[in-house]
């Protein structure tokens, strides 16, 4: 399953939006991403892109175990573009935040949604 992912690989430069110490966002990220956020210093990466929501992304499995070869704590938490996130989702990542080895960073297609998603949930966590 090669898509325009792959055409990608090593010509692109990730971006980032700090939020906190701890927390960071981002678009989608790549499996072949997983170095550079292993040396950008994150510890644990939260997918909130559902798997299929485009063509041309990649399946969390790939990002997951790209993330364990790299030694980074990856998890899945999918907030759909067509809700954003919703309660339900803030108490999933608060329920996963104390388990996360941080700094964190939380993506989607553009980042938007994981930011959102962590401004509803930030003021449940001790950050």
């Amino acid at each position: 399953m090669r898509r325009i992912w792959d055409r990608l690989r090593g010509h692109r430069t990730m971006q980032t939006k700090k939020i906190t110490e701890t927390v960071s966002v981002a678009g989608q990220i790549l499996p072949t991403d997983m170095p550079q956020v292993h040396a950008m210093g994150f510890k644990s990466v939260v997918c909130n892109r559902p798997d299929g929501e485009a063509g041309d992304q990649p399946l969390f499995a790939d990002i997951e175990k790209a993330a364990a070869n790299c030694t980074i704590e990856a998890r899945y938490l999918p907030v759909s573009g067509a809700t954003g996130p919703i309660p339900d989702h803030a108490a999933a990542l608060q329920a996963m935040w104390d388990e996360l080895p941080k700094p964190v960073l939380l993506f989607c297609r553009s980042g938007a949604r994981s930011e959102n998603l962590y401004r509803m949930t930030a003021p449940a966590l001790d950050v």
